[in-house]
Formats: C-alpha cells, structure tokens, sequence
C-alpha cells in the first residue's frame, strides 16, 4: 500500500498546497453560475411568451366580438399581436368561433402555440390558450 507522505516527499510537493485550484474553481462557478442564470432567463421567456399569448387572445376575442366585426377579424388582430410582440419565430395557430355561452352568444378565440424550451424553440402545439367575449349587437 501506498503512503500519501513519501510519495509527497519524494515528488517535493506538500499534499496541502492548493497551488492551482482557483482556475479549476473559477470554470465550476462559472459554469454553475452561468446555467443558473440562462435558467431563470429561459424561465422568464416563457412566462413573456405566455403572457403575450394570453393578452393577444383575450384582447382578439373582444375585438371579433365587436358588433360590426366577425370572429375572424379577432383572430386575424389575435396573430397580428402576437407576430408585433414575439416576432415571426412564435408558431401559432389561431382559431376564432362565434358559440353560445351561458350568458348569451360569445365569442372565442383559441390560440396554440410553442412552448419555448430553448430560446423561442420549444414544444410545438405545447401551449393553448382560450379567451371568451360577449358578443356585441345594435340590438
């Protein structure tokens, strides 16, 4: 069996020098440190993305409920919103329907989207969102 002290003594090295660690702690830091932080900005992306995407629907929905507009014209505003705020990379599809709801008719909008995972890369049709409005009349 091999003893720690002669071979440290034999090579002319003490085992308690740490000469040379500071770089090899430097790059573990680091690297932890900036995963960690890509991390919570990922995060945050996708909490944006998702925000954006629930705003641009509901926001879509009242205006294809509008008493002079058609549901397709909230669905059309819905896209243009989400391409102003995320940029063409954001694959969404938009649907909009007139249905009959508890209160009355309504309108609604339906947005799938990605979910980004890796900047606005993601899981495709990861994310869906539904928005609701009273349809408006001049009745």
């Amino acid at each position: 069996m091999r003893c720690p002290e002669r071979d440290s003594a034999r090579s002319g090295r003490d085992l308690s020098d740490e000469t040379g660690s500071a770089p090899v702690e430097f790059v573990l830091v680091g690297l932890l440190l900036t995963v960690l932080t890509l991390g919570v900005l990922q995060l945050a992306l996708a909490v944006y993305v998702r925000n954006v995407v629930h705003d641009a629907a509901v926001e879509g929905a009242y205006h294809g409920a509008l008493a002079d507009t058609e549901p397709a014209d909230g669905a059309v505003r819905t896209t243009r919103l989400i391409s102003a705020a995320v940029g063409g990379a954001l694959d969404a599809q938009v649907s909009a329907v007139a249905t009959d709801g508890a209160a009355g008719p309504e309108v609604q909008v339906t947005v799938v989207a990605t979910f980004p995972l890796v900047g606005l890369l993601g899981i495709p049709s990861g994310m869906e969102v539904t928005a609701y409005a009273p349809r408006e009349s001049f009745d």
